[in-house]
């Protein structure tokens, strides 16, 4: 039971938190139209994997090639955000809040483009989650198994839900820069996991992919630095926020802090 509540909360840490930081930057750039499209690919991601982890079951999973693409897939629109939170931040920065503050309903490819985005992130971890939770079902284990990844899933979603909650009262700037950070490591995580399964699968060329599969096991999903990455998605951001907040409390003339988050 143990080793599944560790597994599925590292599953929802990467599937939930990514989540949770969308739909706070939502809030703060002012594109509430696109909210119930985000909820509406966190949902279809759920339902898919829950249908896809039971037609899985027989082949145990998804295959190392398929979850290299999956990751190499996920990590193209990470690195985009990358682009795109600095970007704003530096709008922010020269004064140009208007441009991050559209009007209206947002345009159609907008809306797709953020639930595909939603559907991809959540539904490759949940996948996996699904397969294994039915795989075990099936040998009889259901019980424990399924307390187990309730448990793991439901302390990463309380966490996601406080950042989710409380990142919309970040102020702008400094959320702009925890969301980079965050970005950062997510992406260092699938491309680092993107490599590792392909070097199982031996798809890479030129390398010799045996060799590069053991030298990167600790960076893969079940490695010591893979599980590290993984909190680090949540540790990382969480501490550049309290040093940010410890700064601003011990600058001189520092007022005494709002309902408003400011660094």
């Amino acid at each position: 039971m143990g080793s599944m509540v560790l597994a599925t909360f590292r599953a929802g840490i990467e599937a939930l938190l990514i989540a949770a930081v969308v739909l706070s930057y939502l809030h703060q750039t002012a594109r509430m139209s696109l909210v119930p499209w985000a909820y509406a690919g966190i949902s279809a991601a759920v339902v898919l994997s829950a249908i896809l982890g039971v037609v899985l079951v027989p082949a145990g999973g998804l295959s190392p090639l398929a979850e290299a693409w999956l990751a190499l897939l996920a990590a193209v629109p990470v690195l985009g955000c990358i682009v795109l939170v600095i970007r704003n931040d530096q709008r922010m920065a020269s004064g140009n809040h208007e441009r991050i503050e559209p009007s209206g309903r947002a345009p159609r490819f907008a809306r797709l483009a953020l639930f595909a985005f939603m559907l991809l992130m959540i539904g490759r971890q949940a996948v996996g989650v699904a397969t294994t939770i039915a795989a075990l079902a099936i040998a009889g284990d259901l019980p424990q198994l399924l307390a187990g990844a309730v448990t793991g899933i439901a302390a990463a979603g309380a966490l996601a839900w406080v950042c989710a909650r409380y990142g919309k009262r970040v102020k702008r700037s400094l959320f702009f820069r925890l969301t980079t950070v965050f970005a950062v490591l997510f992406s260092v995580l699938l491309l680092a996991g993107a490599v590792h399964e392909f070097t199982e699968a031996g798809a890479l060329p030129i390398i010799d992919n045996e060799q590069w599969h053991l030298a990167t096991e600790a960076y893969g999903p079940e490695g010591l630095y893979g599980h590290w990455l993984s909190y680090s998605l949540l540790l990382a951001p969480l501490g550049f926020l309290i040093g940010a907040l410890a700064r601003r409390t011990n600058a001189p003339g520092s007022a005494a802090p709002s309902a408003r988050i400011e660094h």
